[in-house]
């Protein structure tokens, strides 16, 4: 069974990875390519990468600029005559719409007014042709529902060939369909949940209006990349496994080990940037439950010393990345002189997301964070990389660990950064910091356990700030450090809300910490959702 790959053009809008999230939540494989045409540009793509792909419908995404701007993005050249050609159905999501709409000869002006926010739509009964024909894309949505609007200008003049679908509140062309081709545009945002029936309408594009087939199975995407990390790697070559203990790393080396077996040697890295003994509870789980070959390398003085007096978060992934590749390579030589085999692949965990947010593949969207395995890793690598997870988002590496039997409580571990306490201690990174983040962090994390909320949170996790605050304890004035709390729920880590703690539980923590922690006199809760913010602080 052929599966079918929706392409989706990233035009900058921070909601594009939500676009692929809920095509794949369809069970229809998607893809981000950068938007524009490749002239004298890595940040584009030409209609031969998209040609190669060979997709079966195209969306457009959302983005910043008018299409009227000095170099605003555009389609590919010839994209439209290609979709026209090959019946591909095309999706234009707010920029994309107006997108689709100047490249066709239609009008885009900038609107009286900014819609932004839930509005309301409406979809029109009057139309050219009757609703149930003309609109296969608003089938089971109510005639009349709100819609997530993020625009400053509107469509006011269709191209020719299309008809006008629904329209919002205020009079603004929220959705057009063309005529003859499958060709449609919205100008809210489907992909978010505040659009009521959004994932209908995404559902409706791919089943009634390109005909596609739920075909992306987990089940099927392990059997065939399994077979792919046979042919990869072939019979004679060592491969190491970076292995962290989170989710990602444990279902990469599960599957890589039932590809390749007993040639995977995992490695654990002690960089000094662990939790609270995380070292041996890690080892324990990996050795005693999922039967891998792992050795433990301490490297915490090389990383702690290539840390020292760093303070930006981005040099911090940076130095991580590159000697975290270190660590693997001095370890790899122990691992090669008791084996006599020659280590030629290194096994890393990394997620689409982390791929995304580093800017590693030339998406028009900005880098968010250059990711440690991605952004941070040296140019003269001496591994060739396998990185079994690296279409996935993080919820399909839990239904794929599921496919591989990992143990539930395996992957219900909350995630942690690669870089690990590192971007958890904001400013420089020092050892009496770190154990002040420690105890910290562990008094959070098992008062959230006793109070049975670890399932219903996301991550969880304390942050060290820089800075002092001025309290009391016992008859003494004090000037101690300050301890952030952040707890998160979400799907995918792409967008999250913060946990609503009860008060009692939070003021519970905060007495502990303060009294428990040396060096800390007061705590804080973030309450920041993402967007606007990560979930990280760094």
């Amino acid at each position: 069974m052929q599966i079918d790959t929706v392409v989706i053009l990233d035009y900058g809008s921070q909601y594009t990875k939500l676009i692929a999230r809920r095509v794949r939540e369809c069970e229809v494989f998607s893809m981000i390519l950068p938007g524009g045409d490749l002239i004298d540009s890595a940040n584009k793509t030409s209609l031969t990468r998209i040609k190669e792909l060979n997709p079966k419908a195209v969306i457009l995404s959302g983005g910043p600029n008018s299409v009227y701007d000095d170099g605003a993005p555009q389609l590919p050249k010839g994209f439209l005559d290609w979709a026209k050609r090959e019946r591909i159905p095309v999706l234009g999501v707010c920029y994309g719409m107006q997108l689709l709409t100047h490249e066709l000869g239609g009008q885009v002006t900038r609107a009286p007014s900014r819609e932004y926010g839930r509005q309301a739509v409406k979809l029109l009964s009057d139309s050219a042709v009757s609703t149930q024909t003309l609109s296969p894309l608003f089938s089971q949505v109510p005639s009349s529902f709100n819609a997530w609007m993020s625009h400053g200008d509107e469509i006011s003049k269709l191209p020719d060939g299309f008809s006008l679908v629904a329209l919002s509140d205020s009079g603004v062309a929220a959705a057009m369909q063309s005529h003859s081709e499958p060709w449609f545009g919205l100008q809210f945002h489907p992909e978010v949940v505040h659009t009521e029936g959004g994932k209908t309408i995404i559902a409706n594009f791919l089943f009634k209006c390109a005909h596609l087939q739920p075909s992306w199975k987990m089940n099927r995407f392990l059997h065939d990349h399994v077979e792919k990390l046979r042919t990869q790697i072939g019979q004679d070559d060592l491969v190491i496994c970076g292995l962290s203990g989170g989710v990602d790393s444990t279902v990469a080396a599960v599957m890589v080990s039932q590809a390749i077996g007993s040639r995977l040697h995992c490695i654990f890295v002690d960089h000094g940037l662990l939790r609270h003994e995380e070292r041996s509870r890690v080892l324990k789980m990996f050795r005693e439950e999922l039967q891998l070959s792992v050795v433990c390398f301490d490297a915490s003085e090389n990383f702690l010393n290539a840390l020292a007096g760093v303070e930006d978060p981005e040099k911090k992934r940076k130095i991580i990345g590159e000697q975290f590749i270190r660590a693997f390579e001095r370890a790899s030589k122990e691992i090669e002189s008791k084996t006599g085999m020659k280590a030629k692949y290194l096994v890393q965990g990394t997620l689409y997301p982390d791929v995304i947010e580093s800017g590693g593949s030339g998406h028009s969207s900005a880098t968010i964070k250059s990711h440690h395995n991605v952004g941070g890793l040296p140019k003269d690598l001496s591994f060739a990389l396998i990185e079994p997870l690296r279409e996935l988002f993080k919820d399909e590496v839990r239904i794929l660990g599921k496919e591989l039997k990992i143990p539930d409580k395996f992957l219900a571990r909350h995630p942690f950064p690669g870089p690990g306490l590192a971007v958890r201690v904001l400013g420089a990174v020092t050892t009496s910091h770190l154990e002040k983040l420690r105890h910290a962090d562990e008094i959070f994390i098992s008062e959230i356990e006793r109070a049975g909320l670890y399932s219903e949170i996301w991550q969880a996790f304390a942050v060290f700030l820089p800075i002092k605050s001025v309290g009391v304890q016992g008859d003494g004035r004090t000037h101690d450090h300050v301890i952030a709390l952040r707890a998160v729920t979400s799907v995918d880590g792409m967008t999250a809300d913060w946990y609503h703690f009860d008060s009692k539980f939070l003021a519970k923590v905060s007495s502990r910490i303060c009294n428990e922690v040396r060096g800390i006199g007061r705590v804080v809760y973030d309450i920041s959702s993402k967007p606007p913010a990560t979930i990280e602080w760094e």
